[in-house]
């Protein structure tokens, strides 16, 4: 079998990332109505803190299951994203995002500043597909851990 590479600009590899963060939005189905996993190569990787790293569709699929079971919502903010573009297949995307939490804590970004809704996601995205996707952020959603770090308490 033969590897291809479609060439892919910094625009079109943003709008893959873009529709990946709104198919969370939509409760995982992107804008035609497709499965979120339909957005990813076969053999893709994806990384979420205290989950770890989840190797091919069937195992992301357990992965946003298991994580995607802790929340009743989220919303990402759009506007407000910040897109950083590095080689032929690097995109990164800082932004925020609230929801709300299945055991009914609410978070936004900035309220409180030191709580969820700051993420980062650095994807590598070819022929149309996420071949990674390694997601940066505090997932305590619901805020339960901060009796853990003093200045918290204070």
């Amino acid at each position: 079998m033969t590897v291809t590479r479609h060439t892919m600009t910094d625009e079109q590899r943003k709008s893959v990332a873009l529709e990946y963060l709104k198919a969370f939005d939509r409760g995982g189905k992107t804008s035609g109505g497709a499965p979120l996993l339909d957005l990813f190569a076969d053999d893709a990787q994806v990384y979420f803190p205290k989950w770890g790293l989840a190797d091919g569709k069937a195992e992301i699929g357990r992965m946003f299951g298991d994580v995607g079971g802790t929340l009743r919502s989220i919303t990402h903010h759009y506007a407000d994203f910040n897109w950083i573009f590095s080689g032929t297949d690097t995109v990164v995307c800082e932004g925020t995002s609230h929801g709300e939490h299945r055991d009914g804590g609410a978070w936004r970004a900035g309220l409180p500043d030191w709580g969820a809704g700051r993420f980062c996601d650095v994807f590598e995205i070819r022929d149309w597909l996420i071949q990674r996707c390694f997601i940066y952020l505090d997932p305590d959603y619901g805020g339960g851990d901060a009796g853990r770090y003093p200045w918290l308490r204070e």
